[in-house]
């Protein structure tokens, strides 16, 4: 699909989009201390099973092991979005949440962002069990909170242009409403017609459902929505050069004859 790069959308309330940058650093953090206990270890099996969502222990169709069990179930609608399977996994997820989720953080403000990213989180798993309400597969990834940060973005900010890396090799600056109306829609598909497939689109929609009516109930007082301006991303810029007062024939120094 698409990669977003950069976009040129300044913060106007906030110094520092610290939630951001705390989010990113907890998920590059917990994916670390997995890959360097391996994928495949003792370690890594009981974080994704005791972190992770998993439909039927959550509706109590099924029980987990009391030795795998590190946080209340209920508490798993919220840790299993700090779990990755793989670089790709992480990697993909953080470039959304660098991109997107400054701008807002700065419509929202710091605390209700927090809580508007773990809402979404949860809203993802609930969404996830709503469809799956038997499956022993854990659910892990920062997906579903990031499809409602995309979500919140594209009501904020529909017009801001955006570079995005289209099918993985051709840079663009488009509307920001154009890859992510596509991304959005392109969820609701999938949900309907990969039902079996690896990836929980359900998780997604949860999320995009849940961003679009929190942003509505968050935003700040006097923040838009739709906003109409539109900020293009600067590869380069320009300066006005100083303004040299021009000098008199006294002034002006002796030319240089010769070479």
């Amino acid at each position: 699909m698409f990669i977003p790069l950069h976009d040129s959308n300044d913060l106007k309330h906030i110094k520092l989009q610290w939630v951001t940058w705390s989010l990113i650093a907890i998920n590059v953090l917990v994916w670390g201390i997995t890959e360097l206990a391996g994928a495949d270890s003792d370690f890594t099996t009981a974080a994704v099973l005791g972190l992770g969502f998993i439909p039927s222990v959550v509706n109590d169709i099924a029980e987990l092991q009391p030795s795998l069990v590190l946080v209340p179930e209920d508490a798993t609608y919220v840790t299993y979005s700090f779990l990755h399977g793989n670089l790709l996994h992480l990697g993909s997820n953080m470039i959304f949440l660098w991109v997107f989720g400054d701008n807002v953080e700065d419509a929202m403000g710091h605390i209700k962002f927090l809580i508007f990213y773990f809402a979404c989180a949860a809203a993802g798993a609930f969404a996830h069990g709503l469809l799956l309400p038997d499956s022993q597969s854990p659910l892990i990834g920062a997906s579903g909170a990031v499809a409602g940060i995309v979500a919140a973005y594209l009501m904020l900010h529909p017009k801001v242009r955006v570079w995005v890396l289209v099918l993985g090799r051709i840079p663009l600056p488009l509307p920001a409403f154009i890859p992510l109306l596509f991304w959005v829609v392109f969820q609701f598909v999938m949900v309907v017609t990969d039902l079996g497939g690896d990836v929980s689109w359900a998780a997604h929609v949860g999320g995009i459902i849940c961003g679009a009516v929190l942003v509505l109930l968050f935003r700040r007082s006097g923040v838009p929505l739709f906003d109409r301006t539109i900020d293009s991303p600067r590869a380069v810029v320009h300066k006005t050069p100083p303004i040299v007062p021009e000098k008199t024939a006294s002034q002006a120094p002796a030319p240089k004859w010769g070479r």
